[in-house]
């Protein structure tokens, strides 16, 4: 009698024993008794927890943790892994805790187990903003320990095969996010196997009739199995001839993996090249290329699908040699050539490493490729919502298509469409922050240029140079998103507490007083009264709008002073250089030379608006927001006006118009037309200009056209 058998006997009450000893049969093989034991015990603890309790298919509740175990120990995972996929649920649906799991089956376990439960007890604004946080804790545990994900997809893999019993929107919402997140984590991860069940459950859940119809067409299309064959037989006899030794098997691509390049590329089923494939499976990485060379040799390989994932491996560990062939009647045949180790890495991924000696935890190339990629994700959500960091994971979890090298030769993997800057960033985060030019294969290109396969790029920086914040219009790599995202808000929060600083001193004035002048003492009070660290945090929220300067400006005033003095208390001066926390109303598209008035706006900043604004009678129902204001004198840099021109409907008088507009030497940011009536169209521009002066001298110059037969500047 074998060992599982032996503990199957020996169980009280074998009919309780729900899929344990298919459990069992498959854990034998490579782990020792006392660790069956130590799983066994994790089975009747789960079992106990949650008796009584059903699915809602009908079945006893513990039936989807052994499923889950039963996953986990196909990819031979680890004795604790399997433990915690058996309790995994057991925090979230019973009334056991986390430190009767650790008593029970020591800390690694309940650290596991804690890592996949659910965020039940936090309230959120929205569902969506649920799933993110739920989504962030997932992968942020993953750093501490990646078999938090692991027993996650195998959870998700089990929910997914019993689907069909949840209702048409509750499954379509679960698909869409398994196509959408745990499939792209499995495919990170390197774990094949998972990755093409979640797909092909996915599909068929979200897209039934689609699947379907697919399905129908690629069985009408199985004669080709003998074609298939007939190949796979010729490979055998050619490599027992040269004496390579190895296996050769036929596979037929997933559905959705077919579908998915039918809907990218928009091809029919006929023109996609590898539906049909055959991998060969060699001892030795010389014996992949010799076997390359083999099967060449048979049949004649397609120009421009070699690729060779052997020298170059994907950045979750994944090497092949990949070929596509025309087989017999012309029919595309793609080969994939490896050798035993790369295969297992293939289908198990991280987890084929798992059972590691202790010395050699870390020592694997998927270890290490996932290990780093999990690392970012610790600064990824630094400083960012959960929507942010949920986006920008989704952005990076697809597989990378762009190979490029730096001078040194070093090879660096990127998103398709990444560009210099996610170059830059890619290389250092310093190297982003301080890139002002790049050199592709040599030659000076735009930072936006998307790169290609095999360029070689090199990135020149300034010292003084700073990140655009209109890079993150088409950066596509979670890392410069996120770096260039923090720099705007660490600089956004310098600028807000610089402006918070020239506002309390404005209040101050009317009590003779200044920021310098007020005591140590008297500051360290008030800010403690007000909960803040330091004097910049407060400067901060005074200039974010989030604290009144003249309220601060009374806490500080000593108690013997009087109410109001005769103190200056000037307008703030508007250099239109303070940054990101002085706006411009969009509503009057105030300008130097304009009567202004500035708004306090919470978690904005100052808004300045003109005399005569639509908004400034809404806004005056809170009189202690608003600032006092004028312009400097002479400056030196444009803003943004809009003006409205009527116009008789003219081949050709938009770019008449925008020609004479031209001529006063004025930019054109933006124009839309609006057809009046068939005789008559308005036109509205969007203008730099200096000041009043410079709009008067647009307003004359397209007044004086002949087509023209009104133009103003824009009001609400």
């Amino acid at each position: 009698m074998d060992y599982a058998a032996s503990i199957l006997a020996r169980l009280p009450n074998r009919k309780r024993a729900i899929g344990l000893d298919q459990l069992l049969k498959k854990i034998e093989g490579y782990l020792t008794p006392e660790q069956v034991a130590m799983v066994v015990d994790a089975y009747h603890y789960a079992d106990e927890a949650h008796r009584g309790q059903n699915r809602k298919t009908g079945e006893p509740y513990i039936s989807h943790p052994v499923a889950v175990a039963g996953i986990l120990a196909d990819l031979r995972l680890d004795p604790q892994t399997l433990m915690a996929s058996l309790l995994h649920d057991v925090i979230e649906d019973t009334g056991v805790d986390k430190k009767a799991l650790a008593e029970r089956f020591g800390d690694e376990v309940a650290e596991l187990v804690d890592g996949v439960s659910k965020l039940d007890q936090i309230e959120f604004r929205s569902r969506a903003e649920a799933q993110a946080e739920s989504f962030r804790k997932m992968l942020l545990a993953m750093v501490g320990d990646i078999r938090v994900i692991l027993v996650k997809l195998a959870d998700r893999t089990h929910n997914m095969r019993t689907l069909w019993v949840m209702g048409t929107e509750k499954r379509r919402r679960i698909a869409r996010e398994t196509l959408d997140i745990y499939a792209p984590i499995a495919i990170r991860l390197g774990i094949n196997s998972i990755k093409l069940e979640l797909e092909d459950l996915g599909f068929r859940a979200l897209y039934p009739y689609r699947y379907r119809v697919l399905e129908r067409t690629l069985r009408r299309g199985r004669a080709q199995r003998q074609i298939l064959s007939k190949i796979t037989k010729r490979f055998e006899e050619s490599m027992k001839r040269v004496q390579i030794r190895g296996e050769v098997r036929a596979r037929e691509k997933h559905l959705y993996s077919i579908y998915r390049k039918m809907r990218d590329k928009h091809r029919s089923l006929s023109e996609i090249a590898d539906v049909y494939g055959i991998r060969v499976i060699v001892d030795t990485v010389d014996n992949c290329y010799r076997a390359l060379g083999l099967v060449h040799k048979c049949y004649k390989p397609m120009p421009g699908r070699f690729k060779d994932y052997i020298a170059i491996p994907r950045v979750n560990g994944y090497q092949s040699l990949h070929t596509t062939l025309f087989g017999p009647n012309g029919v595309p045949v793609e080969v994939q050539i490896r050798t035993e180790d790369m295969d297992r890495i293939a289908e198990s991924g991280i987890a084929a490493h798992w059972l590691y000696k202790s010395g050699d935890r870390l020592g694997s190339a998927p270890q290490a490729r996932a290990r780093e990629w999990l690392q970012q994700l610790v600064d990824m959500q630094e400083g960012g919502s959960s929507e942010e960091f949920l986006e920008s994971v989704k952005i990076d979890l697809f597989p990378d298509k762009v190979y490029v090298f730096t001078p040194k030769g070093d090879i660096l993997r990127l998103p398709r469409g990444a560009t210099c800057v996610d170059f830059a960033f890619a290389v250092h985060t310093a190297i982003g922050n301080r890139c002002v030019a790049a050199r592709v294969d040599r030659r000076p290109v735009p930072l936006r240029t998307p790169l290609k396969n095999g360029q070689t790029v090199q990135i020149i920086t300034s010292r003084n140079a700073s990140p655009n914040p209109a890079w993150v219009n088409f950066v596509v790599t979670a890392k410069a998103r996120t770096a260039i995202r923090n720099y705007l808000k660490n600089l956004r929060r310098g600028e807000a507490a610089d402006l918070g600083r020239r506002l309390l001193d404005n209040a101050l004035r009317e009590y003779s007083l200044s920021v310098r002048k007020i005591p140590r003492k008297t500051l360290a009070a008030a800010l403690e009264q007000l909960g803040l660290e330091n004097r910049e945090a407060l400067f901060e929220q005074i200039g974010l709008g989030e604290r009144m300067a003249t309220l601060v400006a009374r806490r500080l005033v000593p108690g013997d002073a009087p109410d109001h003095t005769d103190g200056d208390a000037a307008p703030l001066t508007i250099a239109g250089t303070e940054g990101m926390v002085v706006s411009y109303g969009r509503c009057c598209h105030p300008l130097p030379g304009d009567t202004i008035f500035g708004y306090l706006s919470a978690g904005r900043g100052l808004v300045i608006h003109r005399e005569g604004c639509g908004n400034l009678a809404e806004f005056r129902k809170q009189p202690d927001k608003w600032i006092p204001v004028e312009w400097e004198a002479e400056l030196d840099r444009t803003f943004i006006v809009e003006i409205r021109a009527e116009v008789k409907n003219r081949l050709g008088v938009l770019a008449a118009v925008a020609a004479n507009i031209s001529a006063t030497n004025t930019n054109i940011e933006h124009v839309s037309v609006v057809e009046r009536d068939g005789d008559m169209s308005s036109l509205t521009f969007q203008l730099q200009v200096k000041e009043t002066k410079h709009l008067e001298r647009v307003l004359r110059s397209i007044n004086s056209m002949p087509d023209v037969v009104r133009v103003e500047r824009t009001s609400n």
